[in-house]
């Protein structure tokens, strides 16, 4: 079985960005930096064999090149209490086309809909065990957070491993959005 997802990986100087905001919250479970990513479709868990009928579907993908903005930070809450804290990523006609067009792919392929309505984001921090009151202040102290744009021109298939102290994100095919005219 492979445990898969689809999204969009950050070039370096952007996780670093990301970074200057990790600390501060007593037992927050912070995200490592090399595994910030924009999460278009999670998969889970399916058979290896499937993996290359998701590899076909996302090959056939078309889009365009656009760019990623970075802005301000959230929180995520189940049954009343702060899981998840996040930085924000600005919403743009064509990342929600193409994640549209990556939903669509999939289901083609029989794979279920995705539950969850898409809803653009960086977790950076799990926050099930730190103060509420902490990771409130935290967004307060930095919800004024931007990070310069970067031009998106693939997305990315990844498979997942749960480690001890973070999962381990293998970056499996990357799919070009924009094509290059020759020079």
């Amino acid at each position: 079985m492979l445990r898969l997802f689809v999204a969009l990986a950050l070039p370096s100087e952007l996780r670093e960005r990301v970074a200057t905001l990790v600390g501060g919250i007593p037992g927050a479970k912070w995200v490592p930096p090399e595994n910030y990513h924009l999460t278009l479709r999670f998969i889970g868990e399916i058979e290896n064999w499937r993996a290359q009928e998701v590899d076909d579907a996302l090959t056939a993908i078309r889009g365009n090149a656009f760019d990623l903005s970075l802005r301000g930070l959230g929180t995520f809450e189940k049954a009343g209490r702060i899981h998840a804290l996040w930085v924000g990523v600005e919403r743009n006609d064509a990342m929600t086309h193409l994640q549209g067009k990556v939903e669509t792919a999939l289901q083609r392929i029989g794979l279920p809909p995705e539950r969850k309505r898409f809803s653009p984001h960086l977790t950076i921090a799990r926050t099930e065990r730190a103060p509420p009151e902490k990771v409130i202040s935290f967004v307060q102290a930095h919800n004024l957070f931007r990070a310069e744009p970067v031009r998106v021109e693939y997305f990315t298939l990844f498979s997942s491993r749960l480690g001890k102290e973070a999962s381990v994100y293998t970056p499996e095919v990357e799919y070009d959005l924009a094509v290059r005219a020759a020079a």
